[in-house]
């Protein structure tokens, strides 16, 4: 592990930081993760959490799962993984089990299910500025062929239901070769 510089978390520090971007965004912390880790405490830079969450979607599993296991190793080793799992799974395993009993009496109410699809769009919204947000250092990088392969994968994905491990398999290989043929020039 390298030496700690003044903005590492702590444990205490990782495990609130993570338990906090878990509480503040049901099916959709990655835009609080975001938020906290590169805006708020400058834990990382921008291009560094892009990295380490394209590991984390590279990864199997959740990709805010891994993300935080690959986060806490990095600042504190074994130990700071599990207490960055522990930040993010446990406050809402607790809490969405008490819903889900909520729910098992209350799930046919109608108001529920207005409130449901008005959270579904907000959680929809986060993660469109969330997709802005982690594009400008791509840009301001120059990798402007990035988005052309971006809309070509959500294309083939969304609308065309191609299955994902094979646009991944197909479009993986070529976004490698532009980007090292770009790297060598």
């Amino acid at each position: 592990m390298s030496p700690a510089r003044p903005n590492n978390p702590t444990l205490t520090e990782l495990f609130l930081g993570f338990a906090t971007c878990a509480l503040s965004g049901f099916g959709g912390v990655l835009p609080f993760a975001r938020r906290m880790i590169v805006e708020r405490r400058r834990w990382m830079t921008a291009d560094e959490f892009n990295e380490t969450f394209a590991l984390s979607q590279f990864l199997p599993g959740p990709n805010i799962v891994n993300f935080s296991v690959v986060f806490g190793q990095r600042f504190g080793g074994v130990l700071g993984a599990a207490v960055a799992l522990a930040g993010l799974l446990g406050p809402p395993f607790v809490i969405v089990t008490l819903m889900a009993i909520a729910y098992s009496f209350y799930g046919d109410v109608p108001a529920i299910s207005r409130t449901l699809a008005g959270i579904s769009a907000a959680a929809a919204g986060l993660l469109i500025a969330t997709v802005v947000k982690m594009s400008i250092p791509v840009f301001k990088r120059g990798l402007h062929w990035a988005p052309a392969l971006s809309v070509i994968s959500f294309t083939a994905v969304g609308p065309l239901h191609f299955p994902l491990q094979w646009v991944f398999l197909a479009l993986a290989p070529i976004s490698v070769a532009i980007a090292w043929s770009r790297w060598k020039e």
